[in-house]
């Protein structure tokens, strides 16, 4: 069973969202999901959609229905607006908070589409959005530019294929970052297991391991934990993964363990 991502096309059926000059959120939203969603199913990802046509949902049920399909990852797409016509432009992608790997995945999205000529609008908390409160999986919103905007509209017409393609590259890259492969599965008790290289009272020194596995290709990170500084590889859904990303470490001297 392979990793499941969740794509939501925000609105639709009776609520067309944002609109602007004939242009409407809910219709955007749909052809950019869509989009994405075959990128990652060719990447060998499990996708599923809370909408494939145009029918309303409340937030709460679409947050129901991935909660039901047991997706790993959640991802809403969205068309922002402005009071007034031009008054702004730009990317932005929301989260719960900012924390954990739905940080990254939306810092990444920004990248990539910023790297298209859109302006970075940031990433942005918002924890009363019932999409993100009350899916049970990392969850970001992306706003895909300004509907109202005619320098967003530019690029979002013109560079349709580019856009889901640099949505699809951050969702990829990021979960390869943590150690996550598209044939990754979830246990039934969701655990994950990853790969711990030291443990240090200092900072730096944590700081230090992390940087040299980096620049190694490993995608380690820092935690902080009963008072260390723990320096991790991956993020994975089986221990077999986990055992073999281990075996890797140890060839090149590493003295590790596997943690869950």
């Amino acid at each position: 069973m392979a990793y499941k991502i969740i794509l939501d096309p925000g609105h639709g059926g009776s609520d067309p969202g944002a609109t602007f000059n004939g242009r409407q959120e809910k219709d955007e939203a749909l052809g950019l999901a869509m989009s994405v969603g075959k990128l990652l199913e060719n990447a060998g990802f499990d996708v599923a959609y809370t909408r494939t046509t145009d029918v309303y949902n409340t937030p709460f049920e679409k947050a129901t229905i991935a909660n039901n399909m047991g997706g790993d990852l959640f991802v809403s797409f969205h068309r922002n607006s402005a009071p007034n016509a031009d008054m702004y432009n730009g990317v932005q992608t929301l989260v719960y908070n900012d924390q954990g790997l739905k940080a990254e995945l939306a810092r990444n999205i920004n990248e990539n589409l910023v790297a298209l000529g859109f302006a970075d609008k940031g990433v942005v908390e918002r924890p009363n959005l019932v999409v993100l409160k009350r899916t049970k999986m990392p969850a970001v919103l992306i706003e895909a530019g300004f509907i109202n905007s005619a320098l967003d509209n530019e690029i979002f017409d013109n560079k349709q294929n580019e856009i889901a393609q640099a949505i699809a590259d951050a969702i990829i890259d990021t979960l390869y970052d943590r150690g996550i492969h598209a044939n990754d599965c979830k246990p039934n008790n969701s655990q994950s297991y990853s790969v711990q290289v030291g443990a240090f009272r200092n900072r730096q020194l944590a700081e230090s391991l992390n940087l040299q596995l980096r620049r190694q290709g490993f995608p380690s990170r820092v935690v902080m934990e009963d008072n260390l500084f723990k320096v991790r590889v991956g993020d994975f859904r089986t221990l077999d993964n986990a055992v073999a990303m281990e075996l890797k470490l140890r060839l090149l001297g590493y003295n590790t363990f596997v943690v869950s």
